[in-house]
């Protein structure tokens, strides 16, 4: 499945109203992710088992630490406008009271922790396009489980964002205890993390 091409600059004002109308009136396939990324309306399809395998062990242990006015979202369609933006993330950490009621979309600031788990067809998203949105808009921590990099499976956090980047806080290997920082600060066993 292909993407919708929008959009070659990242839209603004009545742009970005428009990229984010004609998303909304898009007829996809029942379960397919549709975004937009660098202001370009894209399509993916329902995520593989091994995908929906991992969220739902990281959801299990986020649920642990997170505070009860916290919720762990699977479906929070998180705008960044300034890089053409507005994703849906595997999981969103963020306080329930951050999350506009009655809107589509909340702001990617309000995110404490947005995870991603890369899929094969559009992983180059997740590790470039989605991983400069979410520093330029300050959200805190980027959790990347990349099952489909070149080598080895990988985890990535991202933290500190500052100009619209981010720095490497830690990484590790798939089967390796992977920490998570406060607000969490909370151990992930990759090791039941399922390999393609």
């Amino acid at each position: 499945m292909g993407a919708l091409a929008v959009e070659h600059q990242p839209p603004s004002g009545d742009d970005w109203d428009s990229v984010v109308h004609l998303r909304e009136e898009l007829d996809a396939p029942e379960g397919c992710k549709v975004e937009i990324i660098q202001g370009i309306v894209t399509v993916a399809p329902p995520p593989v088992n091994n995908h929906n395998l991992i969220a739902e062990l990281v959801q299990r242990r986020l649920y642990t630490a997170i505070p009860d006015d916290w919720g762990v979202f699977q479906t929070l369609n998180l705008a960044v406008p300034s890089r053409g933006g507005l994703y849906i993330p595997d999981l969103a950490v963020v306080p329930r009271d951050a999350v506009p009621k009655g809107e589509n979309f909340a702001p990617a600031a309000v995110a404490e922790l947005v995870v991603e788990i890369t899929s094969k067809s559009n992983a180059v998203n997740d590790r470039v396009a989605k991983l400069q949105g979410y520093a330029a808009a300050g959200a805190p921590l980027y959790l990347l489980i990349d099952p489909h990099s070149s080598g080895i499976p990988t985890i990535h956090l991202y933290g500190e964002p500052s100009d619209g980047t981010y720095r490497v806080l830690a990484a590790a290997k798939f089967g390796e205890a992977f920490h998570l920082p406060e607000p969490f600060d909370l151990i992930l066993d990759s090791f039941a993390f399922p390999r393609p």
